[in-house]
Protein backbone atom coordinates (compact mmCIF):
# COMPACT_ATOMS: atom_id res chain seq x y z
CA UNK A 1 0.00 0.00 0.00
CA UNK A 2 2.56 2.53 0.69
CA UNK A 3 5.35 0.75 -1.78
CA UNK A 4 6.84 -2.02 1.02
CA UNK A 5 7.25 -5.34 -0.20
CA UNK A 6 5.08 -7.26 1.83
CA UNK A 7 6.98 -10.11 4.37
CA UNK A 8 7.20 -13.70 3.25
CA UNK A 9 7.86 -15.99 5.83
CA UNK A 10 10.21 -18.52 4.67
CA UNK A 11 8.99 -22.17 4.45
CA UNK A 12 10.19 -24.25 7.09
CA UNK A 13 13.90 -25.71 6.93
CA UNK A 14 15.87 -28.15 8.06
CA UNK A 15 18.65 -27.76 11.31
CA UNK A 16 21.27 -27.95 9.27
CA UNK A 17 24.13 -27.93 12.79
CA UNK A 18 22.78 -30.53 15.18
CA UNK A 19 24.94 -29.42 17.96
CA UNK A 20 22.61 -26.16 18.51
CA UNK A 21 19.31 -25.98 19.40
CA UNK A 22 16.84 -25.65 16.74
CA UNK A 23 14.32 -23.08 17.81
CA UNK A 24 10.61 -24.70 19.02
CA UNK A 25 8.39 -26.13 16.16
CA UNK A 26 4.72 -23.77 15.91
CA UNK A 27 3.60 -24.55 12.02
CA UNK A 28 1.72 -27.54 12.11
CA UNK A 29 1.90 -30.01 8.64
CA UNK A 30 -1.38 -28.21 6.39
CA UNK A 31 -1.03 -31.10 3.85
CA UNK A 32 1.01 -33.69 2.29
CA UNK A 33 1.67 -31.25 -0.72
CA UNK A 34 3.72 -29.12 1.70
CA UNK A 35 5.99 -31.23 3.07
CA UNK A 36 6.80 -32.90 -1.07
CA UNK A 37 7.85 -29.82 -1.88
CA UNK A 38 10.39 -29.00 0.63
CA UNK A 39 11.39 -32.57 0.16
CA UNK A 40 12.48 -31.77 -3.54
CA UNK A 41 14.20 -28.59 -2.38
CA UNK A 42 16.09 -29.91 0.43
CA UNK A 43 17.32 -32.86 -2.07
CA UNK A 44 15.75 -35.63 0.31
CA UNK A 45 15.31 -39.55 -0.75
CA UNK A 46 12.42 -40.49 1.61
CA UNK A 47 9.77 -38.67 4.04
CA UNK A 48 9.05 -40.58 7.00
CA UNK A 49 5.65 -39.82 8.67
CA UNK A 50 4.94 -41.26 11.79
CA UNK A 51 2.82 -40.60 15.02
CA UNK A 52 4.21 -37.70 17.85
CA UNK A 53 7.11 -37.09 15.64
CA UNK A 54 7.42 -34.48 12.88
CA UNK A 55 7.93 -35.20 9.15
CA UNK A 56 11.09 -36.54 8.77
CA UNK A 57 13.22 -36.49 5.66
CA UNK A 58 16.35 -38.83 4.51
CA UNK A 59 18.92 -36.57 3.25
CA UNK A 60 21.73 -38.58 1.55
CA UNK A 61 21.12 -41.95 3.61
CA UNK A 62 21.12 -39.63 6.88
CA UNK A 63 17.18 -38.84 8.24
CA UNK A 64 16.69 -35.42 9.71
CA UNK A 65 13.31 -34.02 11.40
CA UNK A 66 11.54 -31.38 9.68
CA UNK A 67 11.00 -28.20 12.08
CA UNK A 68 7.37 -28.72 12.26
CA UNK A 69 4.76 -29.61 15.25
CA UNK A 70 5.22 -33.16 15.55
CA UNK A 71 2.16 -35.10 14.29
CA UNK A 72 -1.13 -36.78 16.16
CA UNK A 73 -2.44 -39.83 15.19
CA UNK A 74 -5.53 -38.32 13.59
CA UNK A 75 -3.73 -35.98 11.51
CA UNK A 76 -1.20 -39.05 10.15
CA UNK A 77 -4.13 -40.36 9.36
CA UNK A 78 -5.86 -37.13 7.71
CA UNK A 79 -2.44 -36.51 5.59
CA UNK A 80 -2.22 -40.04 4.19
CA UNK A 81 -5.84 -41.21 3.28
CA UNK A 82 -6.06 -37.31 1.53
CA UNK A 83 -3.97 -39.06 -0.86
CA UNK A 84 -5.68 -42.00 -1.51
CA UNK A 85 -8.46 -43.50 -3.86
CA UNK A 86 -11.77 -44.94 -2.20
CA UNK A 87 -10.68 -48.45 -3.54
CA UNK A 88 -7.32 -47.86 -2.04
CA UNK A 89 -8.74 -46.86 1.57
CA UNK A 90 -10.94 -50.18 1.28
CA UNK A 91 -7.79 -52.40 0.07
CA UNK A 92 -5.77 -50.75 3.33
CA UNK A 93 -8.41 -51.28 5.80
CA UNK A 94 -8.42 -55.21 4.67
CA UNK A 95 -4.65 -55.76 3.97
CA UNK A 96 -3.65 -53.20 6.70
CA UNK A 97 -0.44 -52.70 4.08
CA UNK A 98 -0.61 -50.83 0.83
CA UNK A 99 1.89 -49.95 -1.77
CA UNK A 100 1.28 -47.49 -4.37
CA UNK A 101 2.57 -44.65 -6.11
CA UNK A 102 1.46 -40.68 -6.90
CA UNK A 103 2.29 -37.91 -9.14
CA UNK A 104 1.86 -34.78 -7.48
CA UNK A 105 0.92 -31.94 -10.28
CA UNK A 106 3.99 -29.47 -10.39
CA UNK A 107 6.19 -31.45 -7.98
CA UNK A 108 7.13 -34.90 -8.81
CA UNK A 109 6.23 -38.87 -8.18
CA UNK A 110 6.72 -40.40 -5.28
CA UNK A 111 6.70 -44.59 -4.36
CA UNK A 112 3.73 -44.44 -1.17
CA UNK A 113 4.19 -47.45 0.99
CA UNK A 114 0.83 -47.07 3.92
CA UNK A 115 1.32 -48.98 6.84
CA UNK A 116 -0.14 -49.50 11.06
CA UNK A 117 2.43 -49.66 14.03
CA UNK A 118 0.79 -49.83 17.41
CA UNK A 119 -2.43 -48.84 15.66
CA UNK A 120 -1.68 -45.85 14.35
CA UNK A 121 -1.38 -45.34 10.55
CA UNK A 122 1.43 -44.37 9.06
CA UNK A 123 3.61 -44.03 5.60
CA UNK A 124 6.87 -43.83 3.84
CA UNK A 125 7.13 -42.05 0.71
CA UNK A 126 9.77 -42.20 -2.02
CA UNK A 127 10.95 -39.53 -4.27
CA UNK A 128 11.05 -40.51 -7.75
CA UNK A 129 12.92 -38.37 -10.06
CA UNK A 130 11.14 -37.71 -13.70
CA UNK A 131 14.21 -37.47 -15.59
CA UNK A 132 16.00 -41.07 -15.56
CA UNK A 133 19.58 -40.61 -15.50
CA UNK A 134 21.86 -43.08 -17.71
CA UNK A 135 23.79 -45.75 -16.52
CA UNK A 136 27.09 -43.72 -16.86
CA UNK A 137 25.53 -40.38 -14.87
CA UNK A 138 25.02 -43.01 -12.25
CA UNK A 139 28.44 -44.21 -12.22
CA UNK A 140 28.35 -48.06 -13.70
CA UNK A 141 31.09 -48.72 -16.04
CA UNK A 142 30.46 -49.53 -19.64
CA UNK A 143 30.28 -53.20 -19.16
CA UNK A 144 26.74 -52.58 -17.46
CA UNK A 145 25.49 -50.95 -20.53
CA UNK A 146 26.44 -54.11 -22.56
CA UNK A 147 24.58 -56.14 -19.95
CA UNK A 148 21.06 -54.22 -21.23
CA UNK A 149 22.28 -54.94 -24.77
CA UNK A 150 22.20 -58.52 -24.62
CA UNK A 151 20.02 -60.37 -27.07
CA UNK A 152 18.29 -62.74 -24.48
CA UNK A 153 19.12 -64.22 -20.97
CA UNK A 154 18.83 -63.12 -17.16
CA UNK A 155 20.13 -59.85 -16.10
CA UNK A 156 20.18 -59.43 -12.02
CA UNK A 157 20.44 -55.66 -10.03
CA UNK A 158 20.80 -56.55 -6.63
CA UNK A 159 21.63 -54.86 -3.25
CA UNK A 160 19.96 -53.89 0.22
CA UNK A 161 16.62 -51.50 0.62
CA UNK A 162 17.18 -48.01 -0.96
CA UNK A 163 20.20 -48.46 -2.96
CA UNK A 164 19.42 -47.46 -6.14
CA UNK A 165 18.33 -50.90 -7.77
CA UNK A 166 15.00 -49.36 -9.44
CA UNK A 167 17.17 -47.02 -11.00
CA UNK A 168 19.80 -48.62 -12.33
CA UNK A 169 16.74 -50.54 -13.72
CA UNK A 170 15.20 -48.03 -15.03
CA UNK A 171 18.71 -46.72 -16.84
CA UNK A 172 18.63 -50.25 -18.19
CA UNK A 173 15.33 -49.73 -20.13
CA UNK A 174 15.81 -46.14 -21.70
CA UNK A 175 18.83 -47.29 -22.91
CA UNK A 176 16.96 -50.22 -24.86
CA UNK A 177 14.36 -47.87 -25.42
CA UNK A 178 16.31 -45.46 -27.32
CA UNK A 179 18.55 -48.03 -29.02
CA UNK A 180 16.71 -50.97 -30.19
CA UNK A 181 13.24 -51.74 -31.49
CA UNK A 182 11.67 -53.58 -28.49
CA UNK A 183 8.32 -54.91 -27.05
CA UNK A 184 9.20 -53.97 -23.11
CA UNK A 185 6.56 -55.45 -20.73
CA UNK A 186 7.60 -53.88 -16.84
CA UNK A 187 6.36 -55.16 -13.77
CA UNK A 188 6.32 -53.47 -10.88
CA UNK A 189 4.99 -53.04 -7.31
CA UNK A 190 4.15 -50.07 -7.80
CA UNK A 191 5.15 -47.90 -10.77
CA UNK A 192 8.29 -45.92 -10.18
CA UNK A 193 9.80 -43.82 -12.90
CA UNK A 194 7.39 -43.95 -16.37
CA UNK A 195 8.72 -44.61 -19.67
CA UNK A 196 7.91 -42.78 -23.01
CA UNK A 197 7.68 -44.68 -26.24
CA UNK A 198 11.06 -44.36 -28.40
CA UNK A 199 12.07 -46.73 -30.56
CA UNK A 200 10.69 -49.26 -28.39
CA UNK A 201 6.97 -50.15 -27.24
CA UNK A 202 6.97 -49.92 -23.09
CA UNK A 203 3.74 -51.24 -21.51
CA UNK A 204 4.20 -50.62 -17.59
CA UNK A 205 1.78 -53.14 -15.54
CA UNK A 206 1.36 -52.56 -11.59
CA UNK A 207 0.88 -55.09 -9.47
CA UNK A 208 -2.37 -54.73 -8.00
CA UNK A 209 -3.60 -52.50 -9.98
CA UNK A 210 -3.39 -54.23 -13.54
CA UNK A 211 -2.50 -57.63 -12.61
CA UNK A 212 -2.76 -59.44 -9.36
CA UNK A 213 0.93 -61.09 -9.10
CA UNK A 214 3.92 -60.91 -10.48
CA UNK A 215 4.14 -64.59 -10.97
CA UNK A 216 0.36 -63.84 -12.57
CA UNK A 217 2.01 -61.13 -14.82
CA UNK A 218 4.95 -62.92 -15.82
CA UNK A 219 2.84 -66.26 -16.95
CA UNK A 220 0.76 -64.13 -19.46
CA UNK A 221 3.12 -61.51 -20.44
CA UNK A 222 5.11 -64.26 -22.03
CA UNK A 223 1.91 -64.41 -24.35
CA UNK A 224 2.05 -60.98 -25.09
CA UNK A 225 5.16 -61.20 -27.55
CA UNK A 226 7.77 -59.63 -25.16
CA UNK A 227 11.02 -59.27 -26.23
CA UNK A 228 11.94 -57.62 -22.60
CA UNK A 229 10.86 -58.52 -19.21
CA UNK A 230 11.51 -56.58 -16.43
CA UNK A 231 10.72 -57.73 -13.08
CA UNK A 232 10.31 -55.38 -10.16
CA UNK A 233 11.28 -57.69 -8.00
CA UNK A 234 11.79 -61.68 -7.97
CA UNK A 235 10.18 -62.18 -4.43
CA UNK A 236 9.35 -66.18 -4.19
CA UNK A 237 9.36 -69.01 -5.58
CA UNK A 238 7.15 -69.18 -8.91
CA UNK A 239 8.25 -65.72 -9.76
CA UNK A 240 12.01 -67.05 -9.84
CA UNK A 241 10.77 -70.22 -11.87
CA UNK A 242 9.18 -67.84 -14.25
CA UNK A 243 11.70 -65.81 -14.50
CA UNK A 244 14.12 -68.28 -15.50
CA UNK A 245 11.52 -69.77 -18.02
CA UNK A 246 11.39 -66.72 -19.91
CA UNK A 247 15.04 -66.19 -19.85
CA UNK A 248 15.89 -69.40 -21.17
CA UNK A 249 13.21 -69.19 -24.16
CA UNK A 250 14.57 -66.50 -25.75
CA UNK A 251 14.07 -62.98 -23.62
CA UNK A 252 15.85 -60.67 -21.95
CA UNK A 253 14.78 -60.57 -18.47
CA UNK A 254 15.59 -57.69 -16.15
CA UNK A 255 14.96 -58.40 -12.36
CA UNK A 256 15.83 -57.30 -8.82
CA UNK A 257 16.69 -59.23 -5.57
CA UNK A 258 17.70 -57.99 -2.03
CA UNK A 259 21.19 -59.71 -1.94
CA UNK A 260 24.16 -58.23 -0.91
CA UNK A 261 26.20 -59.72 -3.79
CA UNK A 262 26.90 -61.80 -6.66
CA UNK A 263 27.66 -64.88 -4.71
CA UNK A 264 24.54 -64.84 -2.59
CA UNK A 265 22.31 -64.36 -5.61
CA UNK A 266 23.24 -67.27 -7.07
CA UNK A 267 22.54 -69.16 -3.53
CA UNK A 268 19.57 -67.36 -3.11
CA UNK A 269 18.09 -68.44 -6.40
CA UNK A 270 19.30 -72.33 -5.96
CA UNK A 271 17.97 -72.13 -2.35
CA UNK A 272 14.53 -70.88 -2.77
CA UNK A 273 13.78 -73.99 -4.77
CA UNK A 274 12.93 -77.09 -3.28
CA UNK A 275 15.92 -80.04 -2.91
CA UNK A 276 14.87 -82.45 -5.56
CA UNK A 277 14.60 -79.46 -8.06
CA UNK A 278 18.11 -77.60 -7.39
CA UNK A 279 20.23 -79.65 -9.33
CA UNK A 280 17.95 -78.83 -12.28
CA UNK A 281 17.65 -75.24 -11.07
CA UNK A 282 21.88 -75.07 -11.47
CA UNK A 283 21.77 -75.79 -14.87
CA UNK A 284 19.24 -73.15 -16.02
CA UNK A 285 20.88 -70.70 -14.19
CA UNK A 286 24.21 -71.48 -15.59
CA UNK A 287 22.51 -71.20 -19.07
CA UNK A 288 20.56 -68.25 -19.16
CA UNK A 289 22.59 -65.96 -16.46
CA UNK A 290 24.25 -63.02 -18.12
CA UNK A 291 25.70 -60.85 -15.28
CA UNK A 292 24.86 -59.67 -11.98
CA UNK A 293 25.66 -55.93 -10.73
CA UNK A 294 25.39 -55.39 -7.16
CA UNK A 295 25.31 -52.15 -5.63
CA UNK A 296 25.28 -50.18 -2.55
CA UNK A 297 25.73 -46.24 -1.95
CA UNK A 298 27.56 -44.82 0.17
CA UNK A 299 28.00 -41.45 1.90
CA UNK A 300 30.96 -39.01 0.21
CA UNK A 301 33.43 -37.26 1.99
CA UNK A 302 34.70 -34.64 -0.87
CA UNK A 303 31.09 -33.11 -1.31
CA UNK A 304 27.68 -33.64 -0.11
CA UNK A 305 25.79 -36.24 -1.32
CA UNK A 306 25.92 -40.24 -1.96
CA UNK A 307 28.10 -42.47 -4.36
CA UNK A 308 27.56 -45.88 -6.05
CA UNK A 309 29.96 -48.46 -5.34
CA UNK A 310 29.03 -51.66 -6.87
CA UNK A 311 30.43 -55.64 -7.45
CA UNK A 312 29.71 -56.79 -11.27
CA UNK A 313 29.80 -61.01 -11.93
CA UNK A 314 29.56 -61.74 -15.62
CA UNK A 315 28.86 -65.18 -16.84
CA UNK A 316 31.38 -66.16 -18.86
CA UNK A 317 32.33 -69.97 -18.82
CA UNK A 318 34.35 -70.12 -15.79
CA UNK A 319 31.30 -68.45 -13.78
CA UNK A 320 28.59 -70.94 -15.52
CA UNK A 321 30.76 -73.96 -14.22
CA UNK A 322 30.60 -72.47 -10.61
CA UNK A 323 26.66 -72.15 -10.64
CA UNK A 324 26.66 -75.47 -11.99
CA UNK A 325 28.43 -77.50 -8.88
CA UNK A 326 27.24 -74.80 -6.63
CA UNK A 327 30.79 -73.62 -5.98
CA UNK A 328 29.73 -70.29 -4.92
CA UNK A 329 33.37 -69.67 -2.36
CA UNK A 330 34.90 -69.58 -5.10
CA UNK A 331 32.58 -67.09 -6.82
CA UNK A 332 34.87 -63.79 -5.61
CA UNK A 333 38.45 -65.40 -6.77
CA UNK A 334 36.79 -65.28 -10.13
CA UNK A 335 35.67 -61.58 -10.08
CA UNK A 336 39.09 -60.66 -8.32
CA UNK A 337 40.81 -62.54 -11.85
CA UNK A 338 37.98 -61.32 -14.26
CA UNK A 339 38.94 -57.74 -14.83
CA UNK A 340 38.99 -58.56 -18.66
CA UNK A 341 35.40 -59.22 -18.75
CA UNK A 342 34.37 -56.32 -17.19
CA UNK A 343 34.28 -57.58 -13.32
CA UNK A 344 34.87 -56.67 -9.99
CA UNK A 345 34.61 -56.98 -5.99
CA UNK A 346 32.86 -54.56 -4.15
CA UNK A 347 36.23 -54.10 -2.31
CA UNK A 348 38.02 -53.10 -5.17
CA UNK A 349 35.49 -50.45 -5.82
CA UNK A 350 35.38 -49.03 -2.67
CA UNK A 351 39.24 -49.10 -2.72
CA UNK A 352 39.36 -47.52 -5.86
CA UNK A 353 36.41 -44.89 -4.38
CA UNK A 354 39.10 -44.28 -1.54
CA UNK A 355 41.98 -43.75 -3.61
CA UNK A 356 40.09 -41.29 -5.23
CA UNK A 357 39.26 -39.30 -2.00
CA UNK A 358 35.09 -39.97 -2.22
CA UNK A 359 35.03 -41.52 0.45
CA UNK A 360 36.60 -41.49 3.52
CA UNK A 361 38.60 -44.66 5.11
CA UNK A 362 36.33 -45.81 7.92
CA UNK A 363 33.42 -46.13 5.60
CA UNK A 364 35.54 -48.06 3.08
CA UNK A 365 36.33 -49.98 6.10
CA UNK A 366 32.85 -50.59 7.30
CA UNK A 367 31.63 -52.19 4.14
CA UNK A 368 34.94 -54.57 3.28
CA UNK A 369 33.91 -58.19 3.08
CA UNK A 370 37.63 -58.87 2.86
CA UNK A 371 40.14 -56.26 4.50
CA UNK A 372 43.24 -58.33 3.22
CA UNK A 373 42.28 -57.65 -0.54
CA UNK A 374 42.01 -54.12 0.46
CA UNK A 375 45.09 -53.89 1.85
CA UNK A 376 46.32 -55.62 -0.74
CA UNK A 377 45.52 -53.13 -3.46
CA UNK A 378 47.50 -50.63 -1.86
CA UNK A 379 48.31 -49.70 1.79
CA UNK A 380 46.54 -46.50 2.76
CA UNK A 381 48.74 -43.44 4.06
CA UNK A 382 48.55 -43.17 7.76
CA UNK A 383 45.81 -41.05 9.03
CA UNK A 384 47.21 -37.81 10.56
CA UNK A 385 46.62 -36.41 13.79
CA UNK A 386 44.59 -33.46 14.73
CA UNK A 387 48.10 -31.71 14.14
CA UNK A 388 49.50 -33.59 11.07
CA UNK A 389 51.88 -35.60 13.63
Amino acid sequence: MFGVKPKVEPPPSLAVMPDVPPPPPTELVRDMRQLFELAFAQKASDIHLTENSPPILRIFGDLIPTLFVPVTREQTKSLIFNLLTDKQKAQFEKEQELDLSIDVQGVGRFRVNVHQQRGSIEAAFRLVPVKIRSLKDLGLPPIVSELARKPNGLVLVTGPTGMGKTTTLAAMVDQINHERRQHIITIEDPIEYIHQNALSIIKQREVYADTKSFAAALIHCLRQDPDVIVVGEMRDLETISTAITAAETGHLVLATLHTPDAAQTIDRIIDVFPPFQQQQVKIQLADCLQGVVSQQLLPRCDQPGRVLAYEIMIATAAVRNLIREHATEQVTTTLQTGAQYGMCTMDATLRALFDRKVISYETAVSRLKNPAEFQLLGKPEPKKGVFGK
